[in-house]
């Protein structure tokens, strides 16, 4: 309303402009008056002048008009009439005197409506101004304030204030967060109502609440294209107009709460008038009379109780005294009891029923199962007692009376229970008290308690008894007594034997942990504690086992470790099996673990250090790593000296023979026996470098027996042949004892051809000159079994273990002094075939060599050729 003050002041200042154009006119037209009548005094004379003053009577006019009369009276009669010339000027002059005249009486029209205008403008501006100031006046009242939007996406414009005690905020901004200083709901219904408005235009009237619980009436309107909202702070009745608004909503929105619940419910609910006739039932009330909708129900009147009980309702409800009993009717064909609560007013009655037809049933339903209990009860072995709400007994078993030792008449004679407590204590079977009345008002005192009772009574006897008392919810009590006297003694050893076993558990030095089936521990010793690194408050009882993982993580945290103990220990798995395995903490402990399953679904987890023991068997591998290192070096050194040695030995033994032919010349007897001596040592120099190949072989696992099937006299002949000369130059004889056909063998037989003769040069060494080799032959099954005996000098008992180990050169006494690699060499081709060799002998009374060299299976043969 400011904004049109400007207009106003514009309007006024327009029409003062025009009342001074007015005055200015009117002068104006005064001077052109005295103007035209000057000129026409001078123009005209005697009744010329009289008729065109006549002429020019009236309006604006008048002035011309007085001009010419007093032209008329200076001048005397005309003298004679106008001329044709002064008609013309008068004519021209007539006519621009007719238009000015008609000119100035249009403007003189136009400026009376122009007056008439401006004195109805001035007439509204006093009025727009009176207004303006009683809209002011309103506007500062303290108890309304206005919200005005020009536009979407204006910023409104706010006039007024409300009062402090309503709670609404003077900042523009803080009064338009209507949910700081309004309750939630009204500043929604509110906020939906002002959308409406500036979007829609619609106009509404809503009464809100303050967070201070002040009314507000809100007005919302749209004029001028603006939307304007008041909120005004309602007094005296209309704010109790406003308060019972809302209390009326209030009730309604309780109404109709409290009808869905009674609509959710499954009792028939029902809302009478004064004169009896249904006006509201619940959705349970409709099904009961079989009506689709409550609503149909109501119209039709559908009664769910008969007419005479509810004429009885009627008649003795009163409104201090609803009525309540059992009423029996037929609902869906069936007789349905209901308990019925109705209350009456003056304005109606209302009543519930509940369904109770299933009471009687479950009644006598108690009875028989108290009947079926009575007689569990009598065969249970625990002692049971029940009392009623006077104390006395009602039911006993025959356990109850065997215990206490009662006769049958004193317990069928229902007596109370303090009298029985006082019967058995003079019967001295209860235990003296310090103060037996303070002790049995205290086990007295569970017909007053509403929790069970348990304690231990200890017995003169010795028998230990858990007495169980529980009050019963309709009065009485229930007593059990439970005979612990074997179970505390099993206790005691129970423990006993625990706290043996801690004792023990605790001074082992392997980590032991038990957990149960949760993965929570129940147990564990120092030495666990200590080997992880943990301390006890760590590993304490119930821990879980992703604690005790997180605690044993800066020893140990790769998943084979703790992750794996807790999968173990807490899986469902049908089968628990238990696991070993090695761990090594990064502190340098190795442990050995075992995961051991127990009883009652726990596990058990021992550790075993092993860190001298794995120390030990590392530095043993290592040291026998370097062994078989070295020996491989050693391996290759004799390969490598022996190949290097063979070929040069080869060609000295090949150049020998050669000296010995006749056809390079005669040697003198001389240079004979050095060419001998040459050719003798060759040979003995090939045959240990052969032999040091041979083992070599051997040791690196890469010799390979060619397998034959051979007859065996053919090979003694060859061998005899062979050994000859050996023989004779020791001067030794050679006996076989052998059958006429020893048959055939799958073996090597170079290798068999090696194993005897180097047994029958090793006896040729040893054996005295002028003695007998004996090669005693035979077949055992399928074996090939051979044995030589020399008269030497015989091996002591200490040396036969060390005569196969290699470069052993024996015990002194032979004809010959050798490498030692002979009998090695036989051993291991024995061996090689899967054959046995042990040796015989004693001092002074010669040496046995027994060898068993089995047959190779066919198969083998057959591998042979396909190898080839």
């Amino acid at each position: 309303m400011d904004g049109d003050r400007p207009n106003m002041t514009v309007e006024m200042r327009g029409q003062s402009a025009r009342t001074a154009e007015n005055g200015s006119d009117e002068a104006c037209r005064q001077t052109a008056g005295n103007g035209i009548g000057q000129f026409i005094k001078r123009a005209l004379s005697g009744k010329r002048a009289q008729r065109a003053v006549s002429f020019l009577s009236g309006t604006a006019l008048s002035g011309v008009a007085v001009s010419v009369a007093h032209a008329q009276q200076q001048g005397e009669t005309a003298p004679h009439l106008f001329s044709s010339t002064e008609m013309a000027t008068f004519s021209l002059v007539l006519g621009v005197l007719s238009a000015t005249l008609l000119s100035t009486v249009w403007f003189i029209r136009q400026r009376g409506n122009m007056e008439t205008e401006a004195r109805e403008i001035r007439t509204a501006l006093s009025d727009a101004n009176h207004r303006i100031s009683k809209y002011e006046a309103l506007i500062a009242d303290k108890n309304r304030r206005i919200v005005i939007w020009d536009g979407p996406g204006s910023k409104p414009e706010m006039l007024g204030a409300l009062p402090v005690e309503t709670g609404a905020p003077a900042g523009n901004s803080e009064f338009l967060a209507f949910g700081r200083w309004l309750k939630s709901n009204s500043a929604a219904d509110l906020d939906n109502a002002i959308e409406s408005l500036r979007a829609d235009a619609r106009s509404f009237d809503l009464v809100v609440e303050t967070q201070r619980d002040e009314v507000l009436e809100v007005q919302g309107r749209v004029s001028g294209g603006r939307a304007f909202v008041r909120f005004i702070a309602l007094n005296n009745l209309r704010a109790e107009l406003a308060e019972l608004k809302i209390e009326r909503e209030r009730l309604q929105n309780s109404m109709s709460i409290f009808q869905e619940l009674l609509d959710s419910i499954e009792q028939p609910v029902w809302q009478r008038d004064v004169d009896g006739k249904l006006t509201w039932v619940n959705h349970a009330y409709g099904e009961a009379v079989e009506a689709e909708t409550p609503a149909i129900a109501v119209r039709e009147g559908r009664e769910v109780l008969p007419t005479i009980s509810r004429e009885k309702i009627r008649a003795s409800a009163m409104p201090n005294s609803p009525f309540q009993g059992t009423v029996s009717t037929v609902v869906r064909g069936n007789r349905t009891f209901y308990d019925v609560v109705d209350v009456k007013t003056a304005q109606g009655s209302a009543g519930l029923a509940i369904d109770v037809s299933t009471e009687e049933a479950v009644r006598e339903e108690l009875k028989r199962t108290l009947r079926a209990h009575a007689e569990t009860l009598d065969h249970l072995a625990t002692p049971v007692a029940i009392f009623d709400g006077e104390r006395r007994l009602q039911f006993y078993n025959q356990a109850f009376m065997q215990l206490w030792g009662l006769d049958m008449a004193f317990l069928e004679s229902a007596p109370d229970n303090s009298e029985i407590f006082d019967r058995l204590r003079s019967a001295g079977k209860l235990s003296e008290q310090l103060n037996w009345k303070s002790w049995k008002e205290n086990a007295l005192s569970v017909y007053q308690s509403v929790d069970t009772k348990t304690d231990l009574w200890h017995l003169p006897n010795g028998q230990t008894l858990r007495v169980i008392a529980t009050a019963h919810p309709q009065g009485g009590a229930t007593w059990v007594f439970e005979n612990l006297t074997e179970q505390v003694d099993l206790e005691t050893r129970y423990n006993t034997l625990v706290k043996v076993q801690g004792e023990t558990i605790d001074h082992l030095s392997e980590g032991v942990a038990v957990f149960g089936p949760d993965g929570r521990i129940r147990l564990s010793n120092p030495a666990f504690r200590a080997l992880w690194g943990i301390t006890e408050d760590e590993a304490k009882p119930d821990t879980h086992i992703r604690a005790i993982e997180a605690a044993c993580a800066p020893s140990y945290d790769r998943p084979d470790g703790w992750r794996l103990f807790g999968q173990m220990i807490t899986s469902f798995d049908d089968e628990r099996p238990s696991q070993q395995g090695t761990l090594e903490l990064r502190s340098g402990l190795v442990l050995d673990y075992a995961v051991i399953p127990l009883p009652n679904a726990q596990t058990m987890l021992t550790f075993v250090n092993m860190t001298d023991s794995v120390r030990a068997e590392r530095a043993l591998l290592e040291k026998n790593e370097a062994l078989r290192r070295a020996d491989e070096l050693k391996n290759d050194f004799v390969q490598h000296v022996s190949y290097e040695l063979r070929s040069p030995l080869t060609n000295i033994i090949g150049f020998t023979d050669l000296l010995k032919t006749p056809g390079l010349g005669t040697l003198n007897d001389r240079q004979a026996e050095y060419v001998d001596h040459i050719s003798t040592s060759s040979s003995m120099l090939l045959t240990i470098v052969n032999d040091i190949l041979d083992l070599a072989t051997v040791d690196a696992g890469i010799m390979q027996l060619n397998y034959q099937d051979f007859d065996l006299d053919d090979l003694l002949d060859e061998v005899a042949m062979q050994i000859a000369d050996r023989l004779q130059e020791g001067r030794v004889t050679l006996e076989i004892l052998a059958p006429a056909n020893l048959g055939g063998i799958i073996a090597d037989p170079q290798r068999l051809k090696q194993i005897l003769l180097k047994i029958l040069s090793n006896a040729a060494n040893f054996a005295p000159e002028g003695s007998t080799i004996t090669l005693a032959c035979q077949r055992d099954g399928s074996d090939f079994v051979f044995s030589v005996a020399d008269k030497g000098p015989g091996i002591p008992e200490d040396m036969i273990k060390a005569v196969f180990n290699r470069f052993n050169a024996g015990a002194s006494g032979g004809k010959r002094s050798g490498a030692g690699l002979g009998l090695s060499i036989v051993e291991s081709f024995v061996s090689l075939h899967g054959g046995s060799v042990s040796i015989d002998s004693a001092p002074g009374k010669g040496t046995i060599v027994h060898c068993r060299i089995p047959t190779a299976p066919a198969e083998m043969l057959a591998n042979v050729a396909a190898a080839e």
